[in-house]
């Protein structure tokens, strides 16, 4: 077996290799600042790099180095001062009062905090890390653009670099074996005759007999060596054939509320929720779309930009939401070709008499349409109606629904990883 090393440089002198490399050796700490960016950063600053500090004390590492060695002489000075199990008090630090990890010293040098950039690819990469779609599977032909290929068996014409060794000597040996069967059949009689004829007493007749036999064996072993090792007609070739791969199709359905009770607060922690589940979309899964819904008293199909930015508000009724999507699944998404799948960010503020119709259309409509939907609350306070209806469903459905609730940024993505954690039935 071959192995490849790409040793080329990249741009400004930097090996991707040694990069990846190290990424992968400080992976706990780069994890841990992505974190804390997610929580700390707007809507439009989600998809930057982000600047990674690691402790000096964590890029210490073991190494090989030589000893003192050899024979020594040392005299070691006696102990007046102190005795075995004496305390010895903490020595008082410099006069500096800066505000470091470090004591100050009037001498001596050290090394700061080693710091680094990671680029906007890098951060999702560690951003999305371990996540997946829940029940994802393969169920649509994607006709001709996804395409696998695979092993279709042993042909007798291709080129040389799909020879088969094993299948090609194969064939080779069963061709001579089949050529020479006669000719090898006939040489092992005359040479039992031979033998036969050399333990008998050697007459004129029969040293004639031994040369004659002695002549054709010849002729019979030449004519088997003059049977070529190997022909052009053994050769055999690996045949490789272009599959059609099932893909996954999935379409998520990004249900927002901007009804007058969500403030602008929650109505940023919403969006900001769901530009991240935008990005994992896209950067995860190809065959993907993204429906956006947004709601206050009536339910409106939007594009993108209209969803994150206009402001649009009103009174709150969820159910039309949720009676919007049902009818674009009955209209566009088939659920035999589409993984389907809802994700409703609110203040769980809804209409007297609304919150019970959603939960029974929730539960009894969309559920066993969807491979999973997602309820957040971002409430700060006491949970609302809907988080109260759509607790029976959670504990009914844990397979196909969750609930979690966001406070404030910082619980965004902890929230996220929750709710779309890689599980073992995922594709």
């Amino acid at each position: 077996m071959s192995y490849i090393i790409d040793r080329r440089l990249n741009g400004k002198h930097k090996s991707a290799v040694n990069r990846q490399r190290f990424l992968q050796r400080y992976r706990r700490h780069i994890r841990e600042a992505v974190n804390d960016a997610v929580g700390k950063r707007s809507i439009k600053e989600m998809e930057q790099g982000e600047r990674i500090i690691i402790p000096r004390k964590d890029i210490s590492e073991p190494n090989f180095h030589h000893g003192p060695g050899g024979q020594r002489n040392i005299v070691h000075p006696g102990n007046k001062e102190f005795h075995q199990g004496d305390r010895i008090k903490r020595p008082s630090g410099g006069g500096g009062q800066g505000g470091g990890s470090g004591q100050a010293s009037d001498s001596g040098e050290g090394e700061d905090d080693f710091a680094f950039e990671i680029d906007p690819q890098e951060f999702l990469n560690f951003l999305f890390e371990d996540l997946a779609l829940p029940n994802l599977v393969k169920r649509h032909l994607e006709g001709t653009r996804t395409f696998q290929i695979r092993h279709g068996g042993i042909v007798s014409h291709g080129i040389p670099a799909k020879i088969n060794i094993v299948r090609s000597m194969r064939q080779a040996s069963m061709r001579r074996r089949a050529l020479t069967a006669a000719s090898r059949r006939k040489l092992r009689e005359l040479e039992e005759e031979r033998d036969a004829l050399l333990q008998q007493d050697q007459s004129p007749q029969r040293q004639a007999r031994l040369a004659e036999l002695d002549e054709h064996i010849e002729r019979l072993r030449r004519r088997i060596d003059r049977i070529p090792f190997i022909d052009t007609v053994d050769l055999r070739y690996n045949h490789h054939i272009k599959v059609p791969v099932p893909v996954s199709r999935a379409v998520m359905f990004c249900i927002m509320d901007v009804s007058g009770s969500m403030n602008q607060d929650m109505k940023d922690l919403a969006k900001r929720f769901f530009l991240l589940l935008y990005l994992f979309l896209q950067r995860n899964y190809q065959h993907t779309e993204v429906v956006f819904i947004r709601h206050h008293t009536s339910a409106k199909e939007v594009d993108e930009e209209e969803f994150f930015y206009s402001r649009e508000t009103g009174g709150t009724i969820v159910s039309s939401a949720l009676k919007l999507t049902r009818d674009i699944i009955k209209e566009r998404y088939p659920v035999e070709e589409w993984n389907i799948y809802g994700a409703q960010a609110s203040d769980g503020d809804n209409w007297n008499d609304d919150s019970p119709g959603c939960a029974e259309l929730l539960e009894k409509e969309l559920l066993p349409r969807m491979q999973h939907f997602s309820y957040v609350e971002v409430m700060p306070r006491a949970h609302q109606a809907l988080w109260d209806q759509y607790e029976g469903i959670m504990d009914r459905h844990p397979d196909v629904f969750s609930m979690a609730q966001i406070d404030d940024p910082a619980d965004i993505y902890p929230v996220f990883r929750q709710l779309f954690h890689k599980r073992m039935e995922a594709a």
